[in-house]
């Protein structure tokens, strides 16, 4: 049922791709090199991006959903480690983080001199730049233009950092971003090819929506997920002992029960003017248990919801400004997240896990005279590959020790008789903060094998997602599975060697402790 997927080298241009077609049937990249305009936002949920349909229907997102219907939808695009810093490092390497070094968001720094396709565009004569959020710890590398938050930054009048130096801005910090990559598109070198990334902070938590949209869903009342109160009945001690529960983890910051500390003085009349009489009437009604959880899980929503309307208004003024410059017929654009997102199932918020809303980004991809309209792909993609598709698409050899593929067949539309159907996961930061338990697994369209690790109770559970594709109940064990089972465990060893991914991990991985024992 799993077809092995094996490492193909591709020439000209293409090598070290895993599970593509011979350099002979790949679709060639245009002669014109092409600009590309990558926006990447931080934990934005593909349930909030109304070209996937989800059943809430929680937002239009009008800009988006511009590359989905000019463009490709990717409905499975997986990471490899759920947690921002590493997938960040993944999308500039096309690495996993036991090759880069970036293990989690607690001790990891980014070692800058190792191989990007930054560097590698840069060093071809690709005028670069990227603006917004790194937090990758070191200094950019491979950017002719940098400005960027420090660490997470702030929603409101945040400090960045232009090219070393610091610099302090005003405003919000979505709409900042992207005055920014206005200006440096029109002021850019038009003789070069460019790459521009614009990278959001939202909707990173503590989700704090531009003023103009405090009000923008008239006090909704969201639909809430069929898990909401999930009890976590039929998986194991990992799905129980987490510390990312709407119901007990959100804290009175993150729910606006106290304003933020950056405002400025006119910012926290309007701020206050929205949130003040709603707190109040909070307070008076005093909701207790499954009540308060739902009012909890509708304040997260909206200030959620609100963070992603600026993303999109953003994300509809670049692609304005590719017209009105006439660089929309040369321009690839690539709209994602670092990682995926729970907005309230499972009772959760935060990412982390191998399980789906966690593990799946958004990812819609537009290239003119490319890339069908319309178009929508169920393939197993992933940020893996990301650095290598660039670099294909540029006409450029990407380093052996990148472990993704190009997606460029994908683009054309026709996918390689040899891609991936199966992917390997793997998580480390524990135990602080959430307290989600290392693991690792395979991933395929119908089942899930995770391998939790390193804690002392170590244990695996396996999910059939034809039947179950909420995750709700481990069939690990059960006789009518066992072939799958059997199957999937040798799966995940090929995987495992064929990524090179060691027995045991440094301890500097898990970022907050020493585990007993990380086989």
């Amino acid at each position: 049922m799993i077809h092995k997927f094996t490492m193909i080298i591709l020439l000209l241009g293409m090598v070290a791709l895993t599970g593509v077609l011979s350099a002979a049937d790949a679709p060639a990249a245009p002669a014109a090199r092409p600009n590309i305009l990558f926006i990447l936002s931080d934990d934005h949920a593909y349930q909030a991006i109304s070209a996937y349909g989800d059943a809430r229907q929680l937002i239009a997102t009008p800009g988006i959903d511009r590359l989905a219907r000019e463009g490709m939808r990717f409905d499975r695009c997986l990471v490899t480690n759920s947690i921002c810093g590493p997938c960040r490092a993944t999308i500039l390497t096309g690495t996993y983080s036991h090759i880069n070094g970036f293990y989690n968001n607690t001790n990891s720094r980014f070692d800058g001199s190792q191989p990007t396709f930054p560097k590698l565009l840069q060093a071809a004569g690709y005028q670069t730049a990227i603006i917004g959020k790194w937090h990758l710890e070191s200094d950019p590398t491979g950017f002719d233009h940098w400005q960027i938050l420090p660490g997470q930054g702030e929603y409101y009048n945040p400090a960045m950092i232009r090219d070393g130096q610091k610099i302090a801005t005003k405003g919000y910090v979505t709409d900042i971003i992207t005055e920014r990559c206005l200006d440096w598109l029109k002021n850019r070198d038009p003789s070069k090819p460019f790459l521009l990334m614009c990278h959001h902070k939202a909707t990173h938590r503590i989700w704090e929506p531009a003023l103009r949209h405090l009000a923008a869903d008239g006090d909704r009342v969201y639909p809430e997920p069929a898990s909401l109160f999930d009890d976590y009945a039929g998986r194991g001690i990992a799905e129980h002992d987490q510390d990312m529960t709407i119901a007990r983890t959100m804290t009175a910051q993150d729910l606006k029960l106290v304003p933020p500390r950056d405002l400025n003085a006119e910012q926290r009349v309007a701020w206050d003017a929205y949130y003040e009489p709603r707190n109040a009437a909070f307070r008076a009604a005093n909701p207790q248990g499954r009540e308060l959880v739902r009012w909890k899980y509708q304040r997260y929503l909206h200030d959620y919801l609100g963070c992603v309307r600026a993303v999109d208004e953003s994300v509809s003024q670049l692609l304005d400004e590719l017209d009105r410059e006439g660089l929309s017929a040369n321009t690839i654009v690539v709209y994602s997240s670092d990682q995926g997102f729970y907005l309230g199932e499972h009772g959760w918020f935060d990412k982390r896990w191998i399980f789906e809303e966690s593990l799946r980004a958004p990812l819609l991809v537009r290239w003119p005279g490319i890339t069908p309209p319309g178009s929508a792909c169920d393939r197993i993609v992933s940020n893996l590959d990301f650095a290598q598709t660039f670099l294909a698409a540029a006409g450029l050899p990407a380093p052996q020790r990148m472990q993704g593929a190009s997606l460029i067949p994908v683009l054309h539309g026709s996918t390689p008789e040899h891609w991936r159907t199966s992917f390997f996961y793997q998580y480390f930061e524990y135990p602080t903060p959430h307290h989600v338990r290392p693991h690792y697994g395979v991933v395929t369209d119908h089942y899930k094998l995770v391998q939790f690790f390193g804690t002392g109770e170590d244990y695996r559970e396996l999910f059939d997602l034809s039947d179950d594709p909420g995750e709700m109940t481990s069939v690990l064990g059960q006789t009518q599975r066992a072939g799958i089972q059997a199957e999937l465990e040798g799966e995940l060893q090929h995987l495992r060697r064929e990524l090179l991914v060691p027995d045991k991990f440094p301890a500097k991985a898990f970022g907050n402790t020493r585990l007993p024992d990380n086989d």
